[in-house]
């Protein structure tokens, strides 16, 4: 029995369903209405819809290296009793190793595996960010991954020139404390300076500063801005005296990732 777009949209309907679920049904019922329905009660997958508005802000970073090439990949749910389940974690090792291994456009094979998670656990479980980096020759790459509750939930991967792994694995974990968002000033989008500036400016002539004095001042708290934000300016997380481009000295970072949780 064949079916039409129009039997999708009433099974959807009738059910809740997804769409691709419910075309999913009735390509395994030959197009019976009912017996697609069925089907999607046994799957588990009538509710998923409903599924589909809940915040699944819980889950699970899976960071690994091998060798010059570091990974990293979100697996996202609703409760941490999920996040903390053995099938879970494993299904974001299992995906943390095929982007180590193949690139971040892998994880695609692994949809129905994710499809069925949803099933098996009743959550809205879908993939939050993917990373990859490769190591050119001669550099170096490390990591920081913070643990809570078992698993991971803020992972940090740092790529050096002329640095060592220890060098590499301190900046790491600077970064999962300081969340920096860009690595050099010059990185941060123009609109966002002046967005930050224009903020700057209300926020001073507001606490009544004087109008000629104003311009000095919102500079003063734009490179504060700066620092929060661009990694090589930040004040260093075990040494605030010093800046993370201090204590780096001859050693330069070519890239760095942060995914975490929340």
């Amino acid at each position: 029995m064949s079916f039409t777009a129009k039997d999708v949209q009433s099974l959807r309907q009738a059910t809740g369903a997804g769409m691709m679920d419910c075309k999913k049904a009735l390509e395994a019922t030959d197009g019976d209405i009912e017996a697609a329905k069925q089907w999607l009660r046994e799957k588990g997958l009538a509710a998923s819809a409903k599924r589909d508005d809940r915040e699944n802000t819980q889950g699970v970073v899976a960071l690994k290296i091998d060798g010059d090439v570091g990974a990293i990949v979100k697996l996202k749910c609703e409760t941490d009793f999920v996040a903390g389940s053995e099938q879970f974690k494993a299904e974001a090792a299992a995906l943390v190793d095929l982007v180590l291994a193949k690139g971040t456009e892998a994880v695609a094979e692994r949809q129905a595996e994710l499809d069925e998670l949803k099933i098996t656990l009743k959550e809205k479980i879908e993939l939050g960010e993917v990373v990859r980096i490769e190591a050119a020759p001669g550099n170096v790459l490390d990591s920081y991954e913070h643990i809570q509750g078992g698993r991971g939930v803020n992972g940090v991967l740092v790529e050096l020139a002329g640095g060592t792994p220890e060098l590499a694995h301190d900046i790491a974990v600077h970064i999962a404390f300081a969340r920096p968002k860009y690595l050099r000033r010059e990185e941060v989008p123009a609109d966002v300076v002046e967005r930050e500036r224009a903020t700057l400016e209300t926020i001073t002539r507001n606490e009544g500063k004087p109008e000629q004095a104003v311009p000095k001042i919102v500079e003063g708290r734009l490179q504060g801005f700066f620092k929060d934000i661009v990694l090589l300016e930040q004040p260093y997380a075990k040494d605030d005296k010093q800046s993370v481009t201090q204590v780096l000295g001859g050693a330069e970072i070519v890239s760095f990732a942060q995914v975490e949780i929340g």
